[in-house]
């Protein structure tokens, strides 16, 4: 195998396995049950003017599984946060206690969790399109290999091994989504 061949694979494999990484990031943010500080991964906080995550202007913490605690560095921030939690919408309400924000998580009802499942379906899905995505660019490449005197032998062998490699990231993306799901409904 030529080595354009073997740089578009890998560079096929690193856009695949991305694809499933930025799945995992996500499906870790969807409550399952038990309360996780990557929960509020993504909430901005307005710090002065400047949305700032809430992870670079306090501390989070979980004493509990049903529980957050968030405490700021400065007692200022106090408001903001919970205004930021409230605007995230994240389907729970943060209260501000003494020098912290607290957040006990209500128990997940049946509809929540069903929600949260479709959610993370959505997201496993548009994972697999990303996954696609990938291989179909990879592919017209490889195609344009014929110009650059690659027999067309190899270049089967190429879309051969792209289709596989696709094939084996949609199942790892199906083995994830499986893994949350049965998170997620587990009470």
């Amino acid at each position: 195998m030529s080595e354009e061949t073997k740089k578009l694979l890998e560079e096929a494999k690193q856009m695949m396995s991305g694809a499933i990484t930025h799945l995992q990031k996500e499906l870790v943010k969807l409550r399952a049950g038990k309360a996780s500080p990557a929960m509020l991964e993504g909430v901005k906080v307005d710090y002065y003017g400047t949305p700032t995550s809430i992870e670079n202007i306090a501390n989070i913490s979980t004493p509990d599984p049903k529980q957050i605690v968030i405490q700021p560095w400065e007692k200022s921030m106090l408001q903001p946060i919970d205004k930021a939690i409230l605007a995230a919408n994240l389907g729970f309400t943060p209260k501000v206690d003494a020098d912290v924000v607290r957040i006990v998580l209500p128990p997940i009802t049946e509809e929540r969790r069903k929600e949260l499942v479709k959610r993370a379906k959505t997201e496993a899905e548009d994972a697999k399109i990303a996954i696609r995505n990938g291989r179909r660019n990879i592919l017209e490449k490889v195609k344009k290999l014929k110009d650059s005197a690659v027999s067309e032998d190899e270049i089967k062998q190429a879309e051969k091994d792209l289709q596989d490699l696709t094939d084996k990231n949609v199942k790892e993306t199906d083995a994830v989504m499986a893994v949350k799901e049965k998170e997620i409904m587990s009470v």
